[in-house]
């Protein structure tokens, strides 16, 4: 399928939405909850698989959903099609804190491999599909780097970091050691393995994992400053875990107990 060249415009700072401009005809494709607000005359439409594979008969389209399933996505996408007669917008949100990213494929030589929560939507005819990492260490260790989305085509597609984003072209031999959640995407040049920390004492008190991803050049890396996973656990970690009868940082009323005995006091607690 021919790719659709579509304009866009990134609004926002820490939350930001991309709009895209959709010419007559033209389409985006999006993930599922990602639509923002649309112009009317853009006609939304669900497909089995990622879009790409409409024209590619039915095991096509099962073909095109199995990968997303394994990369942890819904098993549907969203087509959005400009059935109007002037240019119309659709606008998709990222869903925490950080930046979208418009990535050219066809300047990226054709494929980019990006985690698997990090696709945010893109041009019809981007193929969404899905990159194993080869070495074995990397399967038992690589946490969220063993399974990778991997977009395919010569159009534009959008990909969300978390937090800061850094973008940092690496030389041949040149390598980087990151932790596995920041990684966000590379170039398909990249060379991706697991390293071990080496001392036991840092393992188990650091706070950093026992390995770290070694990527290694030529091609660029882009890196987040906040993976959503740590994000989750900060959160969790802070939330109450007995339904409320936990700890409150900063907060006078620890609990329902709490503020049930500064109740009585201030109500007076006798009656006559």
């Amino acid at each position: 399928m021919a790719m659709d060249v579509v304009d866009y415009e990134i609004k926002g700072s820490e939350m930001q939405f991309v709009e895209v401009e959709l010419d007559p005809g033209e389409a985006a494709i999006g993930e599922a909850g990602s639509m923002m607000y649309m112009d009317s005359g853009i006609e939304m439409d669900t497909v089995f698989g990622d879009g790409s594979q409409q024209q590619g008969g039915f095991f096509g389209k099962l073909l095109g959903a199995g990968k997303r399933l394994i990369t942890g996505e819904s098993l549907f996408t969203t087509v959005y099609t400009n059935q109007g007669t002037g240019k119309k917008r659709v606008a998709f949100a990222a869903p925490y804190p950080g930046k979208i990213i418009p990535m050219d494929l066809a300047q990226l030589g054709g494929s980019l491999l990006c985690q698997k929560d990090s696709f945010l939507c893109a041009a019809r005819g981007v193929s969404l599909g899905i990159g194993f990492q080869r070495k074995l260490g990397v399967g038992f260790f690589g946490g969220e780097g063993f399974i990778m989305q991997k977009l395919d085509g010569d159009g534009l597609a959008f990909v969300h970091a978390g937090g800061t984003l850094l973008r940092r072209d690496l030389k041949a031999g040149e390598s980087l050691l990151i932790d596995t959640g920041c990684v966000v995407a590379y170039t398909p040049g990249v060379d991706f393995d697991i390293q071990y920390v080496g001392k036991i004492k840092t393992a188990l008190f650091g706070g950093e994992g026992i390995f770290l991803a070694r990527l290694t050049g030529p091609g660029t890396i882009w890196l987040q400053s906040l993976p959503f996973s740590r994000l989750a656990s900060r959160i969790f970690a802070a939330a109450p875990q007995t339904g409320g009868g936990g700890r409150g940082e900063g907060s006078l009323l620890p609990g329902v107990a709490g503020a049930g005995i500064l109740g009585g006091i201030i109500g007076g607690g006798d009656s006559d």
